[in-house]
């Protein structure tokens, strides 16, 4: 059976499969649309098993805030390579998947893979973009902040460092301007307190031993 380019293309807008694979799927279907879809999905799912145990260690961090700043959402997906995640097709998946956890409220990675990006789960989509390109990716974690103040996001190092930040106060530029310093800084130093009351007395005590140690080492006597 003669498969046509324009068929062959149809199939590709759908499933973002190679051409060739596009055209091997329509011979094995003779020309069904759907069978063929159903195929590449089996071929594709093939391909990501195997390489489902492949780490996954580079990536992006993406951030989306809703347009009244009440709501933000930040999502770690990660690739094999520092390369493959500087592709623009990883990057608008990433972005996609991001704006779902937002518009959706998606609890956690499984409720996302449920959902749906153009047509299709979001486990399908990936499973088809794994085949695609070759590499083990995976949407690692996620989080969010709901809020009556107003929620800023920062992206530090091209998409390696992500940080939300959620403001009690109106969304006015001065507040604006704070907020972004204040995740600027939270990239920077990556603090685990938000106040010092909020520092438990035995970490406290830990750090005081630890700078008293410094101290020590520098040449400074124990008591000044």
């Amino acid at each position: 059976m003669k498969i046509s380019a324009k068929t062959v293309m149809e199939l590709r807008s759908k499933t973002n499969a190679g051409m060739m694979d596009c055209k091997k799927a329509l011979k094995e279907t003779n020309g069904d649309m759907e069978a063929a879809i159903e195929y590449l999905r089996e071929k594709g799912i093939a391909k990501a098993a195997k390489k489902a145990d492949r780490v996954a260690a580079e990536g992006l961090i993406f951030a989306v805030v809703s347009d009244d700043h009440k709501k933000g959402a930040m999502l770690e997906f990660n690739s094999e390579t520092d390369f493959v995640a500087k592709n623009e097709n990883f990057i608008s998946f990433g972005e996609k998947m991001t704006e779902l956890v937002l518009k959706k409220d998606v609890a956690d990675i499984d409720a996302l893979l449920k959902e749906e990006i153009d047509g299709l789960k979001v486990k399908d989509a990936l499973t088809n973009m794994i085949a695609k390109i070759g590499e083990n990716l995976h949407p690692r974690r996620l989080a969010k902040i709901v809020t009556e103040g107003f929620v800023t996001s920062y992206i530090h190092m091209g998409g390696k460092i992500g940080v939300l930040v959620e403001i009690d106060g109106d969304f006015s530029s001065e507040n604006k301007e704070k907020a972004h310093d204040v995740a600027m800084h939270i990239a920077a130093m990556s603090p685990d307190y938000l106040d010092k009351t909020d520092v438990p007395e035995d970490v406290k005590a830990k750090e005081s031993e630890i700078m008293r140690k410094q101290l020590l080492e520098q040449g400074k006597p124990e008591k000044m």
